[in-house]
């Protein structure tokens, strides 16, 4: 399984370019996909399931055309959307019996084994009788992920898949991404959970004003977060100082006040071991030449 893009352009009717010489090679295993709010990250995973056409560029998709191959693409797809929230009024096994019909699954029995196997997995067995629009929000998104693995799809796409979720349901879904990467299949995860991608995946892209800004291991990226990286100790008045004038990651309640971790260019504090998350915010930094709102 691979998917190939290049020189992927969109631009809106607006004017407005949302991807722009987008170039990415894509294997089988988890894909990674970061980028502050309104980088473009969305309308690429749109595009791939197409639902948007690109502007300019080719898209293949295990040998397939993304423009000419839609129905073949589209029977190797799951799709859970961010704003996956809205349900008719049908059960929950209803619902799943719905999306299994439409992803090409006709036998009756195997459907039914196939939704409680899900439903087990997702830990909605015990309502699976109970009205989809009904369910918590929680419950729903669980619902939806369930609704992206029913055809068991050889390109699966997630989209903040965990929003919603107790932190042991992320633990729970992130080991069920990735059980299904070893297999022959393409799992692509954008989410800003940071960590939940330095866990997951092999390879990444960080999105920039729909641009690719870096392509490749989640260790590189850490990398060239090296000697940028510091921890330090501030009481209330500093910690606004230093607020003001550096990328915080964390911020820790201490005897002394706050343990605090930042990224910067110039020496501050203690150097500490970067992670992906302080690497990250050093490239949005450095690459964009602002830090708000990246994670």
């Amino acid at each position: 399984m691979k998917i190939e893009i290049k020189g992927l352009t969109k631009i809106y009717k607006n004017g407005k370019t949302a991807l722009k010489d987008v170039n990415l090679t894509i294997t089988n295993g988890m894909f990674g996909l970061l980028g502050p709010n309104g980088a473009g990250k969305t309308t690429l995973m749109r595009i791939l399931v197409t639902l948007l056409n690109p502007t300019y560029g080719k898209v293949m998709i295990d040998g397939y055309d993304l423009l000419k191959n839609r129905k073949q693409i589209r029977s190797m797809l799951g799709y859970l959307p961010q704003d996956f929230n809205t349900f008719p009024k049908v059960r929950v096994w209803e619902f799943l019996d719905y999306n299994a019909r439409l992803a090409g699954l006709k036998n009756h029995s195997t459907r039914m084994t196939k939704i409680d196997e899900l439903l087990e997995k997702v830990g909605l067995f015990d309502v699976r009788d109970r009205m989809a629009n009904k369910l918590s929000g929680g419950m729903k998104r669980r619902l939806g992920i369930a609704q992206a693995l029913i055809g068991d799809p050889k390109l699966l796409i997630v989209d903040e898949p965990t929003t919603g979720l107790d932190p042991e349901e992320r633990i729970r879904f992130r080991g069920m991404l990735t059980e299904m990467s070893r297999e022959d299949r393409i799992i692509i995860l954008s989410t800003h959970i940071v960590g939940a991608i330095s866990s997951s995946c092999n390879d990444m892209a960080v999105i920039v004003n729909g641009e690719v800004g870096f392509n490749d291991a989640p260790e590189k990226l850490i990398e060239k977060a090296r000697g940028h990286t510091f921890s330090m100790v501030a009481d209330d008045y500093e910690l606004e100082r230093i607020k003001e004038q550096y990328a915080v990651i964390s911020t820790v309640p201490v005897e002394e006040g706050w343990r605090v971790e930042v990224v910067s260019n110039s020496m501050i504090g203690t150097e500490i071991e970067p992670n992906l998350e302080h690497a990250y915010v050093h490239f949005i930094t450095d690459y964009a030449g602002e830090y708000a709102d990246v994670l």
